[in-house]
């Protein structure tokens, strides 16, 4: 499919921790048709996101936090339920998993995969975020994890089974996180 863009208009409308731009163009369709198009996109960064697993004990690591955009959604206390997960920032992209699962969690991980990398809201978000796993046991745990500065993360150790069980009852239903546990369901790595 070949498509034709012409940019009209790209004004910038807040950089007051991420940018939001308004940005107006051309869209010329394959059949030649012009189409023209006003959207606003937030350009937060890229960033990435590890779920920690362990085989032999089948339990996951996963972190609840408060996250303002689901308060004002409809999440009655805004706490949400997820993977380890992080910016970029000047990372690169493993880097940056093994910082925030120490941060966060307080395991230092080891042998990290990286399975994909996903657009998460490709019709106003710009962030593209890079998906691992990543083994843990206890022997991995450093400190007690919880985030750092402002962050008020609690860690949590779950039956893998109950992590599937919480996905299908809505406690669970950050996005990465149910495709990261999907994921690893899939993989044969969990009996």
């Amino acid at each position: 499919m070949s498509i034709h863009i012409n940019v009209i208009k790209d004004k910038i409308l807040s950089e007051n921790y991420f940018v939001l731009r308004n940005i107006t163009y051309d869209l010329t369709q394959r059949d030649g048709q012009v189409v023209q198009h006003k959207r606003e996109v937030y350009d937060r960064g890229n960033g990435a996101t590890v779920l920690l697993y362990n085989s032999q004990k089948q339990s996951v690591v996963l972190v609840r936090q408060f996250r303002v955009a689901t308060w004002v959604n409809g999440n009655a206390d805004g706490m949400l339920i997820e993977t380890c997960a992080g910016l970029l920032d000047d990372d690169e992209p493993e880097d940056c998993i093994r910082k925030e699962a120490i941060e966060e969690t307080g395991y230092q991980v080891k042998n990290v995969r990286k399975v994909f990398q996903l657009y998460m809201s490709p019709g106003g978000v710009t962030e593209i975020v890079h998906f691992f796993i990543a083994e843990y046991d206890d022997s991995l745990r450093e400190n007690e994890g919880g985030g750092v500065e402002d962050e008020a993360i609690d860690v949590l150790e779950l039956p893998f089974s109950q992590a599937l069980t919480m996905i299908r009852q809505g406690q669970i239903c950050d996005g990465k996180t149910v495709i990261l546990l999907q994921y690893l369901q899939n993989s044969g790595l969990m009996a």
